[in-house]
Order: C-alpha cells, then sequence, then structure tokens
C-alpha cells in the first residue's frame, strides 16, 4: 500500500462515523510549481479527520509541509513551513454514477472511494500547490539583482553603474574644461 493510501473500512459506510487520523508522510513528486515547492520525500503532518457521509467519506483538516525554492528576485534560497487547510468528498461509486445520470458535471471531476481505501495524493496535491506563494521571496523588500552585472543588490548596498546614454556618448569628448 503507498504511503497516501488509508483504509476507511472501520467507517463502514454509516453515515455520522468519524476517525481522526494523524499521519507523517513523506511527500510524493511534483508538490511544486517552477520556482517553489515541496521537496519529494520531506516529512509531511497531516491531521486529518474522515467522516462518513451519505455519499461519501468527507475528509477535512491540516497538511504542514515543509517548502523550498528560490527568491523570484535576487534567486536566494527560500525556506518555509506551509500549513494548508483540506477539505474533499470522496464519492462512493454509485453516489458517482447517481450524480453523473442526474447530469452533474462536477461529480464527474470528483476524487472517489471504494469504501474500503482512498488515496490522498491528489487532494494533498492540489491543495498544497494551490497554496504556494505565485512568487517567493526571501524577504519582503528584496531589491533584486543588479540588472547590468547580476549581483545581488541586498549584499552589495549602495551598488550601481555609471551608465551614460549611448546616444550622447558621441558628445563625451566636448565637454572641454567646462568654460564657456
Amino acid at each position: 500500500m503507498r504511503p497516501l493510501t488509508i483504509t476507511t473500512r472501520d467507517l463502514s459506510r454509516a453515515p455520522g462515523m468519524t476517525r481522526t487520523l494523524q499521519l507523517d508522510v513523506p511527500a510524493p513528486a511534483d508538490m511544486a510549481t517552477a520556482v517553489i515547492g515541496v521537496p519529494e520525500g520531506a516529512m509531511m503532518h497531516l491531521d486529518l479527520v474522515l467522516a462518513s457521509v451519505h455519499d461519501g467519506i468527507l475528509v477535512s483538516g491540516t497538511a504542514e509541509v515543509p517548502v523550498a525554492g528560490e527568491c523570484v528576485r535576487c534567486l536566494a534560497p527560500v525556506t518555509d513551513t506551509l500549513v494548508v487547510e483540506v477539505s474533499e468528498l470522496y464519492l462512493y461509486p454509485e453516489a458517482a454514477d447517481r450524480a453523473a445520470d442526474d447530469g452533474d458535471e462536477e461529480a464527474v471531476e470528483m476524487l472517489r472511494t471504494d469504501g474500503e481505501e482512498l488515496d490522498l495524493e491528489q487532494m494533498l496535491r492540489d491543495a498544497v500547490v494551490m497554496s504556494l506563494p505565485f512568487q517567493p521571496v526571501c524577504a519582503p523588500d528584496c531589491p533584486g539583482l543588479c540588472p547590468v552585472c547580476g549581483v545581488r543588490l541586498a549584499d552589495e548596498p549602495g551598488h550601481h553603474h555609471e551608465s551614460i546614454d549611448p546616444r550622447f556618448r558621441v558628445l563625451e569628448g566636448y565637454a572641454g574644461d567646462g568654460q564657456t
């Protein structure tokens, strides 16, 4: 059995039954965006409540995950811990079929359980990736990189380059001695 697949036999399809679940599991691959994500194999702490409802099993709670990436302004490493709220209804096959027959297009996209097991990976991936910062920064006031030479501006305050507009470069020799 995969680490994010849990058994639900003890909920016995009886609405109202609940089970609290605390797990420390390794993160699967691809829980990331281009610049930040959960490192594969990093330990995620899940604090969940599984509740049997009429049409399936409602999974709700939190996931605490470590994230690592790079600052979009200066490319410095960024690390943090993210706490994500999760809530997902896993439909029983007959409930999903009934909803599809009734024309419920959302039910076709919903996660499913066979009443014996459910896989938390897709639910966690969706919740975590949607909660990742779109543009992570090492500090809110990160000045970024010098556009001319690429030096990290936070490491060298006051850094600048003397720049002359290329259209006026030909006039440099005409400055003379400053007298008119």
